[in-house]
């Protein structure tokens, strides 16, 4: 059995006109919007987007991604909220796990863009918005980052070292290397003070490695970014190394702009559309220089060293 996808299936216009005519039954059974499935758009641009990249020789992973940004960060569980999909229809497999949306900022006197833990009213590409950009990715290269040491669970102190998942996008995402955009698990350090270890390979000159509190934020925002639990993390990580496949991240500025002014159809989740009223989109043009101008009203106080760490 196959599940035809486009206008006349969801009764919308769709943003674009690459849509795959038909899903097969095994996969048509995961759309919906109950938790652990995926909206018909979403699934049905993810999945257009894939096909094209494959038969234009861009990616060959047998596995593709999704995310849809409009679905609450918390599931009726109380866990995090399964918004992001990996799909293998090769494999016949559909997985749902939890993924953040970007935070925004608030600039005072000028413009308030922030979102809200559990829903994102607002979405844009501006450089230094810290907001999620929908539309399409193709994933790159994994940069390895050393974020500093912690105190692990046996009373050793333990790297982070964090693998970042490059994406590369187009047309309304096109900027995302310049933002720093891609993937990388939910995991920070907090409290940082400096203490002596001149034998680490990460200390720097004076023999200083930075110290701190490991924290999980799985569920909660990012600053732009596709963060996930540190074990999913692991998994795209691998799955994406050395072999590119696609992201598809609804909902894209068209679709912001069709539920705000209430075109009949378009897509949204409806708790989520209920907490926020009325989505926005940003542009970089608009926004960046309202982010310029608060950057040059409000300059950073100078650099200062970080404390020493406590003894013991």
């Amino acid at each position: 059995m196959l599940l035809l996808v486009g206008v006349l299936a969801w009764g919308w216009p769709p943003a674009r006109a690459d849509l795959s005519p038909v899903l097969p039954a095994w996969l048509a059974a995961h759309v919906g919007e109950d938790e652990g499935q995926i909206a018909l758009p979403v699934l049905a641009r993810a999945r257009a987007l894939y096909l094209r990249k494959v038969a234009g020789g861009v990616v060959r992973n047998p596995c593709y991604l999704a995310m849809d940004a409009t679905r609450p960060n918390t599931a009726p569980d109380g866990g995090p909220g399964r918004r992001f999909y990996v799909i293998c229809e090769a494999e016949r497999t559909f997985q749902a796990i939890a993924a953040g949306h970007g935070a925004g900022r608030r600039l005072d006197g000028l413009a308030d863009f922030a979102n809200g833990r559990e829903c994102a009213r607002n979405f844009g590409n501006a450089q230094d918005s810290e907001l999620t950009a929908g539309g399409a990715y193709v994933t790159a290269e994994i940069k390895d980052s050393f974020k500093g040491y912690y105190r692990a669970a046996d009373g050793q102190d333990a790297p982070l070292v964090r693998p970042f998942l490059q994406f590369d996008g187009e047309g309304d995402t096109a900027n995302a290397r310049p933002r720093a955009i891609g993937g990388h698990a939910a995991v920070t350090l907090k409290g940082l003070c400096r203490r002596k270890d001149p034998i680490s390979p990460h200390a720097n000159h004076d023999g200083y490695v930075i110290q701190g509190t490991l924290v999980d934020y799985t569920g909660g925002r990012s600053n732009g970014c596709t963060s996930w639990s540190p074990s999913d993390a692991a998994y795209l990580v691998a799955l994406a190394k050395d072999d590119p496949t696609t992201l598809y991240i609804y909902p894209e500025a068209a679709d912001i702009a069709a539920v705000a002014h209430r075109v009949a159809g378009a897509y949204w989740n409806a708790t989520c559309l209920r907490d926020i009223g009325t989505p926005a989109y940003w542009s970089n043009e608009a926004l960046a220089p309202l982010i310029a101008r608060y950057r040059r009203d409000h300059p950073p106080p100078p650099p200062r060293p970080l404390p020493f760490c406590a003894a013991g």
